[in-house]
């Protein structure tokens, strides 16, 4: 199980600021353009930031068994945690059709990229947009299912299954 931690551990923190990051740059854009389509996702994408936040206090009461384990954090890990699997599903099924059709995605971007430096090469920008979607949408399955084992291993070592 240490090894599980130390994964978890990692996959936690990555997703923490990354997603944290992008939500809190998705909260800024929609006060930029008085929207509230990107404030919804932003604060949908936000499941993941709870998710990883509830996962670091099962860490901490892991490594520290005198640390008390809150109520509620058992509950984040589980629900939210199922909802930022969604996510983590939703982007690398993204990701793979990204990939897949890159050539196409290029076109339909086409009208919104605007003019394009000399050694720009949109084919290869694409495929690293899907390589990201798929890169973070692992990451975030991956988390999720460490998270939960280790919650189940918490619960089993504390006896309170």
């Amino acid at each position: 199980m240490r090894t599980s931690l130390k994964i978890a551990t990692i996959l936690t923190w990555i997703n923490l600021i990354i997603w944290g990051l992008i939500s809190f740059l998705g909260i800024l854009a929609s006060f930029m353009a008085s929207n509230a389509a990107p404030l919804i996702i932003s604060f949908l994408m936000g499941a993941i930031v709870l998710h990883s936040y509830a996962a670091l206090q099962l860490h901490k009461s892991i490594r520290n068994p005198a640390v008390p384990l809150s109520n509620q954090t058992p509950v984040g890990i589980r629900f939210i945690g199922f909802v930022a699997l969604f996510f983590g599903v939703l982007y690398i099924g993204d990701g793979i059709a990204v990939l897949q059709n890159a050539k196409e995605f290029m076109k339909m971007l086409q009208p919104y990229m605007g003019p394009q430096p000399k050694n720009f090469n949109p084919t290869a920008f694409v495929r690293g947009m899907g390589g990201f979607f798929l890169l973070a949408g692992a990451s975030i399955v991956i988390n999720v299912i460490l998270n939960i084992r280790l919650l189940r291993w918490y619960f089993l070592m504390k006896g309170v299954v």
